[in-house]
Parts: structure tokens; C-alpha cells; sequence
């Protein structure tokens, strides 16, 4: 048999979670966007830009895609995937607290499960003011209350007991699931007009036996103390979360593939 080369996060997110979680989800912002032909896009924490690619063929040839990502290792997986069609995109590594682009340089600016994780949220939304035309519309979803997603709760809880952290310290991807606080990072930004839609979605895992080790890497990257776990104290945090969990995924899946519900909000702002 073949030794494949191990993947890295970035080929991971790609291969696993974007199929899984984050298409759904980028068919679902997009389908708020409303994207029409010709239109200027800027899709912020872009990661391996599923939803950049996505939104191309709406805005066509004549428009204009542009994706940002801090994080080069996704940048690079994105640049290699083939281009879809419509618009080209421009791939650039910023920050969304500092975006590098001129005042009003484009209709619609597009977040996907990233606002929940920049350290200065209300930065990053006056960014995305800052950077839109006067009549543009700027586009966020991030996940409901992690309480929504009992398989996500259970591995965060197993993951938080390890590592002697609150759950507070291992639940970044569902921080900002207050539609209230949502709305006011919008609103305090200086948008005129700002709707929370929420939205749910079934997503799909396949390999279940993939999925925790996966699921608790990726989210718990940003931990300092997983992060400074060596190999065998991290292989040993991940078995004993398994075993901890594997009741809770047990109800969610079958032979091949765990399968539940996810929630969002959609902000849509003006």
C-alpha cells in the first residue's frame, strides 16, 4: 500500500470540512447575498475559499472577486484548486481588522465563520464598512449557541475537562451566536439597516472515525494549551475524548457517515 504524505490543516479543512460543513453553508450565504453580474466581492477570512469560488460564476466575467485569509498555508490551498468560472479571484493574505483595499472599493463584502474568531470584532466590521461602496451590503454568518449542536458540546466539554480550561476557552467557533450582540457590532459600525436571519442546515460527515480527531484539532487550534500539547499528549487528549463522546456521536451516526443539524444567523447589513 502507498504511504500517502500526511495532509496539513489547510488540505484537511479542503478535503473534510468544506464537502461537509462549509459548502452548505456558503450556498446558504450566498443565497442571501443575491450576488448580480458585474458586482465588486470581497469574501473576508476566506480560508480555502469555498465561498470566493462560489460566488465567481454569479458575478461573472464583468465582476470582481477578491478573498483575504491571515492564514498563508490556506491561501496556498486555495490558489491551487481549479479557478471556477466568471469572475477571476485575487487571492491576498490581510487581516480583516486592517483590510489593504481603498474606501468603497466593492458592492458586497462577504464573512463566512470567521467573525467569531478576529480579536477585534467591531474593528473588523467598520473595515468592512469602510471598504464598501454607499449602497453596498456586507454579509456574515456565524453558528447559534453551541448548546444547538449536542455533538459539538460534547466534544468542546470533553476537550475543556483535558485541559483544565472553562468551556468558554474552547467554544471560539460559537462565540458570537447572540443575535442581539450580532447586531449591534453592525449597527455601532454605522450600518443603516441590519436583519438577522437565522438558518440551519444537516451536514454530513463521512469517515466517522475521522471525525473527532478532526473536529477537535480544528477547533481546538487556537488553544494555547492544546497548541503546546507534544504528540503523545495530544494523541492521548484525542483518544480520551473519543471515548467520552462516542456515546453523544453514537446517536448521529450510521456505517459511514455522522449526520445532524446545524444553526446560524445571517447578518445581512446596509
Amino acid at each position: 500500500m502507498n504511504q500517502q504524505q500526511p495532509k496539513n490543516p489547510a488540505e484537511t479543512y479542503e478535503d473534510y470540512f468544506v464537502p461537509a460543513m462549509f459548502l452548505p453553508w456558503a450556498t446558504i450565504l450566498l443565497r442571501h447575498a443575491a450576488l448580480q453580474a458585474g458586482e465588486r466581492v470581497l469574501d473576508v477570512a476566506c480560508g480555502t475559499g469555498i465561498v470566493a469560488r462560489q460566488a465567481a460564476p454569479l458575478v461573472g466575467a464583468d465582476g470582481q472577486v477578491v478573498a483575504v485569509d491571515r492564514n498563508p498555508a490556506m491561501l496556498a490551498v486555495a490558489r491551487a484548486l481549479p479557478a471556477p468560472s466568471g469572475a477571476t479571484i485575487t487571492w491576498r493574505e490581510a487581516d480583516a481588522m486592517d483590510l489593504p483595499f481603498e474606501d468603497g472599493a466593492f458592492d458586497v463584502v462577504l464573512c463566512q465563520h470567521g467573525l467569531q474568531f478576529v480579536p477585534d470584532r467591531a474593528r473588523a466590521v467598520r473595515e468592512m464598512r469602510r471598504v464598501l461602496a454607499p449602497a453596498g451590503r456586507a454579509l456574515v454568518i456565524v453558528l447559534q449557541a453551541l448548546a444547538q449542536h449536542p455533538v459539538f458540546e460534547a466534544l468542546m466539554e470533553s476537550v475543556a475537562r483535558q485541559l483544565s480550561l472553562p468551556i468558554s476557552a474552547v467554544m471560539t467557533p460559537f462565540a458570537l451566536s447572540d443575535a442581539d450582540e450580532l447586531r449591534s457590532l453592525f449597527t455601532a459600525a454605522g450600518f443603516q439597516k441590519v436583519a438577522i436571519h437565522p438558518e440551519s442546515t444537516v451536514v454530513r460527515f463521512p469517515e466517522p472515525e475521522r471525525f473527532v480527531p478532526l473536529a477537535v484539532t480544528s477547533s481546538a487550534a487556537a488553544v494555547p494549551a492544546f497548541a503546546q500539547l507534544d504528540a503523545p499528549a495530544r494523541a492521548a487528549l484525542l483518544e480520551t475524548v473519543r471515548a467520552e463522546t462516542e456515546p453523544t456521536i453514537r446517536r448521529y451516526r450510521d456505517a459511514d457517515v455522522v449526520t445532524f443539524p446545524m444553526f446560524a444567523h445571517v447578518a445581512v447589513a446596509t
